[in-house]
């Protein structure tokens, strides 16, 4: 019970989030058609990932046993998501809080995307999500999502000139400079993955000897 409140809170909380976020795109940009915004919203890797967290919050908040519940409830679908998130909050505060300023609502939904959501998701896979399963490979499975966003940013980004994020901007760094930086995020994935597996694995062998106790 405490794990399902715990998650139904989050739940709201996150999509409350991302509606504001979607809002405040909408406002902010007058001039600009609300399906080219609309696409350019999904086109964040925080907006997505969010969408995931959230995703997997409600499943297992509303509907454990239903098609989104048993899909939120794989051990691998959570670290995955959680290792995603936590890259969300450190590249956020790490690379561009820096490069502005939000006020009012638009730090309302800055704080909320990319600090607590991150550290909740965080939480519910430290205390409530099963764990010892995860194999190795699987940090190298989780670079799959990374991967298919770089490759549609660069689509978009080249049919478009609208870039999510400084530092993948080809027009502006180069081609070169660009895959350099997603070349460095995704070692990031990668190591924070690796991580991610090792808590697994070591909390899975501490439970296994508590059980046997």
């Amino acid at each position: 019970m405490r794990a399902r409140l715990y998650r139904a809170l989050f739940a709201v909380i996150g999509w409350g989030a991302l509606g504001l976020q979607y809002a405040l795109l909408l406002q902010n940009n007058p001039g600009v058609g609300a399906g080219v915004l609309t696409l350019n919203f999904f086109s964040f890797f925080t907006i997505l990932t969010n969408l995931l967290a959230a995703l997997a919050l409600t499943g297992q908040a509303l509907a454990p046993d239903g098609a989104l519940g048993r899909w939120s409830r794989s051990e691998g679908v959570r670290a995955a998501v959680a290792m995603y998130i936590v890259v969300v909050g450190v590249v956020y505060h790490l690379l561009l809080a820096q490069t502005w300023n939000p006020q009012g609502w638009q730090k309302v939904a800055d704080t909320l995307l990319h600090t607590v959501m991150p550290l909740a998701f965080v939480g519910d896979w430290l205390l409530f999500t099963a764990k010892g399963r995860l194999r190795w490979i699987d940090a190298i499975k989780w670079l799959t999502f990374p991967l298919v966003y770089g490759g549609w940013t660069l689509a978009h980004g080249a049919m478009t000139g609208w870039w999510p994020y400084w530092f993948i901007n080809v027009d502006e760094l180069g081609l070169a400079r660009a895959a350099a930086s997603f070349a460095g995020l995704l070692i990031f994935f990668l190591l924070l993955g690796l991580v991610v597996v090792a808590i697994d694995r070591a909390f899975g062998r501490r439970d296994r000897r508590l059980a046997s106790a």
